[in-house]
């Protein structure tokens, strides 16, 4: 093998020193960056590390409710989506996961005035849960970091309105969305009418998916052992909610 003269071996080790401090001048300005919160009123910084585990779940819950007033108020946080979208890049430490219908008028991270990295968001018709739900929230909890699992029901939900009807879907050959409804079914059940059991009665209607939601959150804790364990522990909330498309105010359960 041939041996490397000395000049060589200097440059070698000249341009590999040159190699790690371009590195390490490059993580410090990531660093730099990352620290940046607000420059000129526009928020640039995403969620760190640090701060998703120095809030409590209380403090979460606090903070989601703070950013729904500024919704309500049309007053949401200006953001440069390009500098957090860059800068998720480093790495991802939501505060929470909300399970929402897929209702698109119900936008998830405006509601609670939120940018890139701050939630979790999964979705499904009826906000109800299944396999891949719960191991997604394993994830965003047990291995993320999240604190907080909101299961987020709605005003004038189309599914919930459908069950309430009994909307004949398998006869319209729509089984996957039949066997939805029949998920949604036992919130229908356990809620008293007070009059038509019909989603024209809009209090009954209401009622019902709030009634879902909780549903929903009890057997989240059913089918998932370790988020009831770290519920129990006090690290982590699981709760469910309620958005008003009407007001735009989620009103939470756990109040």
């Amino acid at each position: 093998m041939k041996k490397l003269g000395l000049p060589l071996l200097m440059m070698l080790a000249t341009g590999f020193l040159t190699s790690c401090q371009d590195e390490k001048k490059t993580e410090t300005a990531e660093v730099q960056e990352q620290t940046e919160i607000v420059e000129e009123g526009v928020v640039k910084s995403i969620l760190t590390a640090e701060e998703q585990a120095d809030m409590t779940p209380q403090e979460i819950i606090g903070r989601l409710k703070k950013g729904n007033e500024n919704f309500v108020n049309n007053n949401l946080t200006q953001r440069d989506h390009s500098a957090q979208r860059r800068r998720a890049m480093i790495g991802q430490y939501p505060k929470a996961i909300v399970l929402s219908c897929v209702d698109s008028r119900v936008p998830v991270e405006d509601v609670f005035d939120l940018g890139i990295g701050d939630i979790f968001v999964a979705r499904v018709a009826g906000n109800i849960e299944n396999a891949d739900i719960v191991s997604s929230m394993e994830f965003a909890t047990a291995v993320a970091g999240s604190k907080v699992v909101i299961v987020m029901g709605h005003t004038a939900c189309g599914a919930l309105k459908s069950a309430i009807d009994q909307v004949d879907a398998k006869s319209m050959n729509m089984n996957s969305l039949a066997d939805l409804l029949d998920e949604i079914e036992p919130a229908v059940e356990e809620t008293e009418p007070n009059g038509e059991r019909s989603s024209k009665n809009t209090e009954f209607t209401n009622n019902v998916i709030n009634t879902n939601a909780m549903r929903t959150v009890a057997n989240i804790r059913e089918a998932s052992p370790t988020m009831a364990q770290m519920e129990d522990d006090g690290k982590i909330m699981i709760v469910s909610a309620v958005y008003n498309m009407e007001t735009g105010e989620v009103e939470f359960n756990n109040d």
